[in-house]
């Protein structure tokens, strides 16, 4: 497992080399003079100027690339002109609300789409089954943007269940003793409901916006996947030798249903962590999406490229975690590896 380990993430150094020269060209290439931008409508060309060489944006592109390739490989990704303070203590801030916020999102869209796929394979033809399919149509149909502003409007402003989407926590709680930063470990590991329950409720919205945008592909493919593992050959050898119903199921069927589950899951979680930023900005959730995003509008070069670089590390990470969980299900993946 340790050389499978080594051998991917070798194969992810040169991705993570690509990310790097596209993101620095990419956000050069944005329309804007930030220096302008931050020296403000009454500011003279000098003053304009004087800031372009302090951000060391009047060298050449080459120079510019090393230097910031230097700093990089001291762990150092620059300062934000936004807030003024450096990119790298913002994405650690701010990186705990958005993994909490796509980690309860995904659990559930895994709660309701694992069991329901599961139902809608045994039983085609169903009412289940067409529950499934209608699910999973709506599901990619929505523009998660919108399904968020609609759960808003029907539970917020005409019901009046849900809290006002304005961040982690209302204005009447206040922010749990900071252990780990995600606030829902925090308020358990401080023992207070009500904090908890104050977490829970800001959660929800935006955490069902999210399950339902996830639900429809990972409920589709259990489906696909669990319909062509109850039809092969050793199910239907199972089911002779008088095996029960439940084991075959679940330990036959479902566990070789999950390689395919397993992809889509990856998959999923990194649309997620893409689909964030606009989940975080209906829902002023302060993660890293909304911060990268008010930082592209000014161009503000660091955060949109500390971002951008934060996201493809987890993109390895994730992979890693998949091909590990590969090799726990199915022991035949580890020697092919």
């Amino acid at each position: 497992m340790g050389k499978l380990i080594g051998r991917r993430l070798l194969a992810a150094a040169p991705g993570l080399a690509g990310v790097i020269v596209v993101t620095f060209l990419l956000t050069r290439a944005l329309p804007g003079d930030p220096a302008a931008f931050f020296a403000g409508p009454a500011a003279s060309q000098q003053a304009i100027e004087e800031i372009r060489r302090s951000l060391g944006l009047d060298k050449s592109l080459p120079v510019q690339f090393g230097l910031y390739l230097r700093d990089l490989g001291r762990g150092d990704l620059g300062k934000s002109l936004t807030t003024g303070q450096p990119v790298r203590s913002d994405l650690l801030s701010r990186l705990p609300a958005s993994l909490e916020l796509t980690a309860c999102g995904l659990l559930m869209a895994l709660a309701v789409a694992l069991p329901l796929g599961v139902l809608a394979a045994t039983r085609p033809g169903s009412w289940v089954d067409h529950l499934c399919r209608m699910l999973t149509t709506a599901g990619v149909s929505l523009p998660i943007f919108f399904t968020g502003l609609l759960l808003v409007y029907v539970f917020y402003f005409i019901l009046g269940w849900a809290p006002a989407p304005l961040g982690r926590l209302d204005a009447f709680a206040s922010a749990p003793r900071d252990a780990t930063g995600f606030y829902l470990v925090d308020a358990l590991l401080a023992r207070d409901p009500g904090l908890l329950a104050a977490v829970l409720r800001q959660l929800a919205l935006p955490a069902l916006t999210l399950g339902l945008f996830a639900m429809a592909p990972i409920a589709r493919m259990t489906r696909a996947a669990m319909l062509g593992v109850l039809s092969s050959d050793f199910v239907r050898t199972a089911r002779a030798s008088g095996l029960d119903r439940r084991t075959i199921l679940i330990t036959y069927a479902f566990r070789n249903a999950m390689l395919p589950v397993l992809t889509t899951l990856g998959m999923v979680f990194s649309f997620l962590l893409g689909a964030n930023v606009l989940v975080e900005k209906v829902f002023a959730w302060p993660g890293i999406g909304s911060y990268a995003l008010e930082a592209l509008i000014v161009s503000d070069y660091a955060p949109v490229q500390g971002f951008i670089l934060t996201m493809a590390s987890l993109y390895v990470l994730l992979n890693l975690s998949i091909d590990v969980l590969y090799g726990m299900i199915d022991p035949r993946a580890r020697i092919e590896a």
